[in-house]
């Protein structure tokens, strides 16, 4: 039976001389004549079993190996944390100023709201004296370590478009995410376990979903390979009963060969990705069990993390994070749910749910910090803390809740950065003495990534795909973005 799909032009000149594979090719050529620097940055990778891609280096040295990026999903306060206000707190209760409802667009408060200080006391931590809550007290012992910068911003308001934006560059959905770029641009360190690991804590998933982990338009093998605390860290990645090793290579090869039969008719390099994927799996098999078995930690870590083998936590997963950029993976992304604090009840506000989420990721993140510091690993690994957008310096009191809240904020909001070529103990940016917008030194998401991509030896601004007629990047199509070098040790 003849098939539907025929060698359309399209298909032709993807397998042809025009290739991205082609253009490689020629770019390899020409990197080892010294002419290279003129071209954009095409990074194809090998097809499932040759041999290495014909990927050029990075464009400078890379100052980080593995990202560790820590998202406090919903939004941590940044008044509350990082960026105390002691005006603020003076002026509690006080009707906001006027130009804070002036052609703004608040998701939730409505009519003219009161200022809300912070609950708790500012402490000044470490040598440099930081000013921060005192929430925090095992990470306060590490503050030195620290790049914080207080004057990030986004255009995005509301979760999933701001989780979007923050990881793909786009609010839209379709968009390949920060870590499938790093997989793609720079392949994989241990070719058994995944360049890309996500894992989610806090009782739900962020709110922008799987997509703030897709590949997008890149070849799916590098999308964010999730995985679990508890039970099987995969998902039916174990072989069903009555299945051994052999029988599943030997199924394995055979369907390997019907998709490159498959690939050769049809040329979809999904085909390829799915090959891959199968191989990944098999592999997985044996490499993830050992790596995620935090039995083989000693009592003393695993107390240092407050972590208990067996449960699903955002302490067992700093611990895992830990292990699994000792043995290769080059981004661990690890969501936390819980940060959305509005105030509409003692499940969501200040007094409660904040120092309750404090206490759990506290702990765990300075042993993280101490575990990478004394193995030798947070100088070729960046950590980030952050969250999607930050929250207003007005109580939101939403249907009239008697609770203490705040509503999204995406004009200032705070990260911090440790390790991986990032200064120590440095402040970047500022806010006014509300903490309501940024009075010197912005930083947009999108430089942001540029700044992360750079760590990594990866040029942002050549770090492309085509994509709907477009040369998409991560950090978006239009110039702006930029490397906010000031970060840089």
């Amino acid at each position: 039976m003849k098939r539907e799909t025929e060698l359309t032009r399209r298909k032709f000149l993807g397998a042809g001389g025009l290739s991205l594979g082609a253009l490689a090719f020629s770019e390899l050529a020409l990197a080892e004549a010294g002419l290279a620097e003129s071209l954009p940055l095409s990074l194809p990778r090998a097809f499932p079993g040759e041999e290495a891609p014909v990927t050029p280096p990075p464009l400078h040295r890379a100052r980080a190996k593995a990202v560790i990026y820590l998202e406090m999903a919903g939004g941590p306060p940044q008044q509350d944390l990082f960026d105390p206000k002691p005006e603020l707190q003076r002026r509690h209760g006080e009707l906001c100023p006027e130009a804070f409802l002036e052609g703004r667009r608040l998701a939730f408060i409505k009519g003219h709201p009161t200022l809300l200080g912070s609950p708790y006391p500012i402490v000044r931590a470490g040598s440099s004296g930081l000013e921060m809550s005192d929430r925090l007290p095992y990470l306060a012992q590490w503050v030195d370590e620290l790049t914080v910068v207080r004057s990030l911003h986004t255009d995005q308001f509301n979760h999933a478009p701001a989780d979007l934006m923050l990881f793909t560059g786009n609010a839209n959905f379709g968009f390949a995410s920060i870590g499938s770029w790093v997989s793609w641009g720079l392949g994989s360190i241990n070719k058994n376990l995944p360049s890309f690991v996500v894992m989610v804590s806090g009782g739900s998933d962020p709110t922008g979903g799987k997509s703030i982990w897709g590949s997008g338009f890149l070849p799916s093998q590098h999308q964010g390979v999730r995985l679990r605390g508890k039970g099987d860290p995969i998902l039916y990645v174990s072989d069903p009963p009555g299945m051994t090793r052999e029988l599943r290579r030997g199924m394995l090869d055979t369907l390997g060969e019907l998709n490159r039969m498959h690939y050769e008719e049809v040329l979809d390099p999904e085909t390829l990705a799915r090959i891959e994927q199968y191989e990944l799996a098999y592999r997985m098999q044996t490499s993830v069990p050992g790596v995620m078995d935090l039995s083989q930690e000693s009592e003393s870590i695993l107390a240092e993390y407050g972590a208990r083998p067996g449960e699903a936590s955002f302490a067992n997963n700093c611990l895992l994070a830990r292990r699994l950029v000792e043995n290769g993976v080059r981004f661990v992304q690890l969501f936390d749910w819980g940060w959305d604090l509005h105030g509409t009840g003692a499940h969501d506000d200040l007094l409660h749910a904040f120092p309750e989420k404090c206490r759990q990721v506290d702990r765990p993140i300075a042993a993280l910090l101490g575990d990478l510091d004394r193995r030798g690993l947070l100088d070729e690994t960046l950590v980030v803390w952050g969250g999607e957008f930050g929250r207003t310096a007005m109580n939101e009191k939403r249907g009239g809740s008697t609770f203490l809240g705040r509503d999204h904020h995406p004009d200032c909001f705070t990260i911090w950065m440790a390790g991986g070529g990032v200064r120590r103990g440095h402040v970047h940016g500022a806010t006014d003495e509300l903490g309501y917008s940024i009075t010197h030194d912005p930083m947009s998401v999108r430089d942001l990534q540029a700044t992360l991509l750079y760590l990594l030896g990866l040029d942002p601004f050549r770090l492309r795909y085509p994509f709907q007629g477009l040369d998409a990047r991560l950090i978006g199509v239009e110039d702006g973005p930029r490397v906010v070098k000031e970060l840089l040790a």
